[in-house]
């Protein structure tokens, strides 16, 4: 119901008359009657909802409007949110297709389906919470929050989970289509355990918030979306240079400068179709003339065909996948975090859904991406599902509910009835690649926009442990470069392999030295210092398991005990060589003694009464 502005005796008769929200000019609900329950959430008050027709006093107008779930904008919002979802996609198979080596086949057949599922049923839940919302608060103007595939985890299960798991199948010994069904069973688990980890969440997250400084949570964020979003997709997508540019330059025109396109044409179809026609058009002339426009690498062809009604991700139903969580243990310093940036992502989503009138529930928000994440996986998916930050731009479109409702059965029809192969071969990756390279920028910009000014160092320094990670990547691509040439890192010079350990020291478990170090920073701006030695201790204790900083190729968990451990033989795995012990010893030392410091150091300022909190905001 929408009432006018009124004085305060005629709002109160009205609300003497009906039992349902009533919304002023300035957006908020109030209520006076003593005969209506009131509830209040933040500065919003609610009545409990009567839904009749009721005639009030002259000068308040109160009406009830029919919700209308679709409405012309909701196209250019399916095109802006469709695309992100099958960006990830493309950006999954490519990058396991092109950097590890993986079956195009075994990734239509298993990984796609159950992916797509996890978006089809949290886009339904979603559409569903906005029906609702709009029923209970009698608006016609309500924006369904947007769902899809995470990127950040996108890069992080490829390059941290199932690539790895992959390389190590086949060095064990596995055939490559052993070691595929390994990587996809361990992706499995790794999922699953995330969507039980946001169930959790979903009761405490606003305790999640409290405990965890934002500079942290948000600077592991903006560490990944910097350095791996928005860098990786750039290296791959300028082997075509000209397409590239061309949809990069649409993208952030439209997307960051916020200029639109001719027939308010969305920027990611606008991208799609001029840069696509570019590439078809210079493959055309490759094909008719031989002029080599393209990149070998960008003209290979497939068949699509191979990914239709695909049936090998029903095998998930025999759950043979649960054998595979021992092996899961060593990837959950990297899927727990990644988990956790979801949650609080949600949790700022609904928040800045909030801030454009549609207020949902956090608690439910949470829920709903916590419950898709569980089904992608009992369906065989690898990447986790999270709430988009562009709910007010969707809203601004003038999307409704139907935008998510087209999205989900397009990205699920895709996987399941298998035409996703289709778009992997038909649409070239530097007309798509650009968009996640917008979407890291807007997730780091908006990781500073959400943090206090004087935390920004802490975001920063939050950032280094992922520039590790990134130097690794590279790293190890000229370390199996060298061994296919049959060259030993050893041949390499002292001083250089150790520079080499050191990074791959800093890249392991880097999403949570990114949050920790980040954390540990802003509570010493914060001039909390007996906090940060908490921190710093809880870094020494990771650091002796591994969790962070492990000198073991693969980042395992470790136990740091070199010698046989009688009754624990099952341990014998995960125990450190003599010959690496040291490493996180030192390691732990070093924080350890950080944490004596800045205990002893925080203790003297408070007695000193020089702890006082910045002012700087």
């Amino acid at each position: 119901m929408d009432l006018r502005p009124a004085t305060p005796p005629q709002v109160e008769a009205a609300l003497s008359a009906v039992g349902h929200p009533i919304i002023l000019g300035d957006r908020r609900e109030i209520a006076a009657s003593s005969q209506w329950r009131l509830t209040a959430t933040g500065r919003r008050f609610r009545l409990t909802p009567d839904r009749k027709a009721i005639s009030v006093p002259s000068g308040v107008t109160v009406t009830k409007k029919s919700y209308r779930w679709a409405a012309p904008g909701d196209v250019n919002a399916f095109f802006g949110l469709m695309l992100d979802n099958i960006a990830d996609l493309l950006l999954t198979v490519s990058l396991l297709v092109g950097g590890f080596g993986l079956s195009a086949d075994f990734a239509f057949q298993h990984l796609i389906p159950g992916t797509a599922v996890g978006v089809l049923v949290g886009d339904l839940l979603f559409f569903w919470l906005a029906l609702r919302l709009a029923r209970d608060s009698g608006r016609n103007d309500i924006t369904a929050m947007p769902l899809g595939l995470d990127t950040p985890s996108t890069f992080g299960m490829v390059f941290f989970v199932l690539g790895p798991a992959l390389v190590a199948g086949k060095a064990a010994g596995l055939s490559p289509d052993a070691a595929a069904v390994q990587m996809w069973h361990i992706g499995i688990c790794s999922i699953f355990i995330s969507g039980l980890f946001k169930f959790a969440c979903a009761f405490g997250s606003n305790w999640v918030r409290r405990v965890v400084p934002r500079a942290g949570l948000l600077g592991s964020l903006a560490a990944v979306a910097l350095v791996l979003i928005s860098f990786l997709p750039l290296v791959e997508m300028l082997q075509a240079p000209v397409v590239a540019l061309v949809a990069l330059a649409i993208i952030l025109t439209t997307l960051v400068a916020r200029v639109p396109l001719p027939l308010k044409i969305p920027g990611a179809l606008g991208a799609l179709l001029v840069a696509g026609g570019m590439y078809w058009l210079m493959a055309l002339l490759d094909y008719q003339f031989g002029w080599h426009l393209l990149p070998q690498m960008h003209r290979e062809v497939q068949d699509p065909s191979q990914a239709l009604l695909p049936r090998g991700w029903l095998t998930v139903f025999t759950f043979e996948w649960v054998g595979a969580f021992p092996a899961t243990l060593q990837y959950l310093p990297i899927v727990i975090p990644f988990a956790l940036a979801t949650v609080v992502g949600g949790i700022d989503c609904t928040e800045s859904a909030a801030a454009a009138g549609d207020e949902f529930d956090t608690g439910q928000v949470i829920a709903v991406e916590a419950c898709a994440t569980v089904v992608a996986a009992l369906c065989g998916g690898v990447i986790q599902t999270t709430p988009y930050i562009g709910h007010p731009a969707y809203k601004a479109m003038g999307g409704r509910a139907a935008y998510t409702l087209a999205t989900g059965l397009f990205v699920g029809a895709a996987g399941l009835i298998g035409f996703f192969g289709y778009l992997y071969v038909v649409i070239p990756k530097p007309t798509v690649f650009p968009i996640l390279i917008f979407i890291g920028l807007e997730i780091t910009a908006q990781s500073f926009v959400a943090t206090p000014r004087k935390h920004y160092a802490a975001i920063v320094l939050g950032c280094v442990p992922a520039l590790a990670a990134l130097a690794l990547i590279y790293l190890n691509g000229f370390l199996g470069e060298l061994a296919r040439l049959g060259v030993s890192p050893d041949l390499l010079r002292a001083d250089f392999r150790g520079q080499i350990d050191i990074v791959r020291i800093l890249a392991n478990g880097f999403i949570v030295t990114s949050l920790l170090w980040a954390s540990l920073l802003a509570k010493l701006i914060d001039r909390r210092l007996t906090t940060a030695s908490g921190i710093a201790a809880l870094l020494a204790v990771l650091t002796l398991f591994g969790i962070v900083h492990s000198p073991l190729p693969g980042a395992p968990m470790l136990v740091p005990w070199p010698y046989p451990l009688p009754g624990r033989e099952q341990l014998a795995s995960w125990q450190l060589g003599p010959e690496f012990i040291r490493t996180p010893l030192e390691y732990a030392a070093g924080y350890l003694f950080v944490a004596i410091l800045l205990y002893a150091w925080g203790k003297w300022a408070d007695r000193q009464h020089q702890a006082r909190p910045l002012d700087v905001e």
